[in-house]
């Protein structure tokens, strides 16, 4: 009889074990979410994350301050690589299976992602608001993939459509860092010659940490380029533009995607990057303070907190970081990678900070399609058209 009571006792014991296995989520209790982020603080696209970090921060802040998501407070835990892919993966194996993440938002960089893809995927991690516009963060299962923004591709090909046929340019090139990203700007910037019926001239690569740019230029105005398409980083970008103008090389048109639409681009002292455009998946928030009110005090309420003016970096922290607590709230109490999925999809909201309308569904994990073509003018961005 003892025997087996004791052993009834050990089958309930290992039902309630099992069960409660079944039911616990990574990353979630009944009073905290736990969030991952693997950006680049310290790299070569550092300008597009540190601010991110900040108002992602501060929005989460505000968002526990008034209680949590369904009684729980988001705990934000960011990592830096410094835009390399080993310390990358490293990065992704501490957050996933030592801090045990629910979800990750503004991980940097495309390979980055793509190597995180093979643990994410695996353990339900959702990847929300990716720091790239790869068509990669959305293709194949993208179950638990999120991008915010329209692609490199997309924006690069409008660009060049738009420059070629207000320049009635003829030779398109192109210069980039061959990795996922630039090949992704390469692409696209020779894709679109060949459906205009125009040349693609010539390309040039680069390493991430070149910044030597004289013989490159040299051979792209010696082809004869009316349109160079750049896929580099933040500061080859600047010193690319700079090194073009200083060898008086003027009746050329340099354009980039949302990977070179920052405000650090804008504010070169000097008028270096005067002329400079870009396409991108949002509106830069300089020009558009005092006609939106929300966003300006989003805005002042950043510099007070920062003791600094919010740029580019800033604006996608916050829709980043919206955009998550918009898909918990949307997922209920019973917060699971599948609930958080179904809420997701369910999304339907304007972002007055990036001046987007963001929309998901079930076939569709790009939340906004949105391209803006911007050009740098009186050290600012300026609106030019939107496709």
């Amino acid at each position: 009889m003892k025997h087996a009571v004791r052993t009834s006792l050990l089958a309930l014991a290992a039902a309630v074990g099992m069960t409660g296995a079944a039911h616990a989520q990574q990353g979630v209790t009944d009073t905290e979410i736990v969030i991952g982020s693997n950006g680049d603080l310290s790299g070569i696209f550092a300008a597009f994350n540190v601010q991110a970090i900040k108002a992602a921060q501060r929005y989460f802040d505000q968002v526990n301050e008034k209680g949590g998501v369904h009684g729980r407070k988001i705990r934000f835990i960011a990592e830096d690589h410094g835009y390399q892919v080993p310390k990358a993966v490293q990065n992704f194996n501490k957050l996933i299976n030592s801090d045990k993440v629910f979800a990750m938002i503004l991980n940097l960089g495309t390979p980055h992602n793509i190597a995180g893809f093979k643990m994410m995927e695996p353990k339900k991690i959702a990847n929300v608001s990716p720091l790239t516009a790869a068509r990669q963060m959305i293709e194949g299962d993208i179950t638990y993939k999120y991008l915010g923004t329209s692609t490199y591709y997309d924006q690069v090909k409008a660009a060049v459509a738009l420059l070629a046929e207000e320049k009635d340019a003829k030779e398109i090139c192109a210069m980039y860092i061959p990795s996922d990203f630039g090949l992704e700007v390469e692409e696209a910037a020779k894709d679109q010659a060949e459906a205009l019926g125009l040349t693609f001239a010539a390309e040039t690569t680069h390493k991430p940490d070149e910044q030597d740019f004289v013989g490159s230029i040299t051979k792209l105005r010696d082809a004869g380029c009316d349109i160079v398409a750049t896929g580099l980083g933040v500061r080859q970008t600047i010193v690319a533009i700079g090194t073009a103008k200083k060898l008086g090389w003027e009746d050329v048109s340099f354009l980039g995607s949302s990977a070179a639409f920052n405000t650090a681009v804008a504010k070169v002292p000097g008028g270096v990057t005067e002329g400079y455009y870009a396409g991108a998946g949002w509106s830069d928030l300089e020009a558009r303070l005092d006609e939106n009110e929300e966003l300006k005090a989003w805005a002042e309420d950043y510099k007070k907190t920062f003791n600094e003016d919010p740029g580019t970096a800033a604006q996608l922290g916050y829709g980043a970081a919206a955009l998550l607590v918009a898909g918990l709230e949307a997922a209920g109490p019973d917060l699971t990678p599948e609930s958080f999925q179904k809420g997701m999809e369910s999304l339907s909201f304007y972002d007055p900070v990036m001046d987007v309308e963001v929309k998901y569904g079930p076939d569709d994990h790009k939340g906004g399609d949105l391209i803006v073509i911007s050009q740098v003018q009186d050290g600012m961005w300026r609106e030019v058209a939107r496709k």
